[in-house]
């Protein structure tokens, strides 16, 4: 996480999970799958595509599924909303609930949501740091994909 995590400031299970959460969009649509698969490599990543764990599966498969374009991205803007967050500090665990959707702009494609679905998603605090242990995409609205998906 950021500069937060380290000193007096300790931030709260919730703000650590919607920390995660906004990360991983951020990362997606700067196309920075290393990133991606560094801020997944605990846990078990579950789409349309099946199954994947490991930082260099997760990567591997972000590289084989979404085109990236000349500036390096996808060309795409993630907003997660309504994000549910339910965590035992105790226990150092936390799930989560959030809905996506995914909106794309490209030569020949104005801008429009392409896809819209929901994340559920599980967390755990190691070493005094959360991290994603997993996330199911499950995506049940549908756009015009072909500019966004190999």
């Amino acid at each position: 996480m950021s500069s937060h995590t380290s000193g007096a400031y300790a931030p709260s299970p919730h703000q650590a999970v919607a920390y995660l959460v906004a990360t991983y969009a951020e990362l997606v649509d700067t196309g920075d799958f290393a990133g991606l698969g560094r801020l997944l490599a605990d846990a078990r990543f579950t789409g349309s595509g099946g199954t994947v764990t490991g930082a260099a599966a997760i990567e591997q498969m972000f590289r084989a599924t979404l085109v990236l374009y000349p500036d390096g991205t996808p060309r795409t803007h993630h907003v997660v909303s309504n994000l549910i967050v339910d965590a035992d500090e105790q226990a150092g665990t936390a799930t989560s609930r959030s809905y996506v959707t995914v909106f794309q702009a490209v030569e020949g494609l104005p801008l429009q949501a392409v896809a819209a679905g929901r994340y559920h998603d599980r967390f755990a605090r190691r070493d005094g740091a959360w991290r994603f242990t997993g996330r199911t995409v499950r995506i049940h609205l549908v756009g015009d994909t072909s500019h966004h998906l190999r």
